[in-house]
């Protein structure tokens, strides 16, 4: 699942996956953390979770604070990068911070990079996702 709300992102990391990464992906997004909390709430399963940190009605924060499970592994794929943000993000529960990079050739493998890394996971040992 992609949890970002800039279209053009959004549209830069389907590509990234769609073309070049090595396995099957199928892409849910959605544009900020309270879709994405409500959307996991109905039980939709997924294998890893690239979420950005400055959304609209729900931030990525705050989807941290409130989404306890440790599955799906959620990584944070910010350009909004500083020391405070990495570290309260790590410690809410993300597995991984990586700030977008500003080149197009390093943005597609830092993608490919989660999807490959993290988008492998084994759900059947996944919690219960709190209200």
């Amino acid at each position: 699942m992609i949890v970002e709300d800039n279209v053009a992102d959004v549209l830069l990391m389907r590509e990234a996956i769609r073309e070049l990464c090595p396995c099957p992906v199928e892409i849910r997004t959605v544009s900020d953390g309270e879709q994405a909390l409500s959307i996991l709430k109905s039980g939709l399963k997924c294998d890893v979770i690239i979420l950005d940190l400055s959304l609209p009605r729900m931030d990525g924060h705050t989807f941290l604070e409130r989404y306890k499970s440790p599955y799906p592994p959620i990584v944070i794929f910010s350009s909004s990068w500083n020391e405070a943000d990495s570290k309260r993000a790590l410690s809410l529960g993300a597995r991984e911070f990586i700030r977008k990079p500003s080149t197009y050739d390093r943005y597609v493998e830092s993608v490919c990079g989660i999807i490959e890394k993290w988008g492998k996971t084994d759900n059947a040992e996944a919690s219960e996702i709190p209200n």
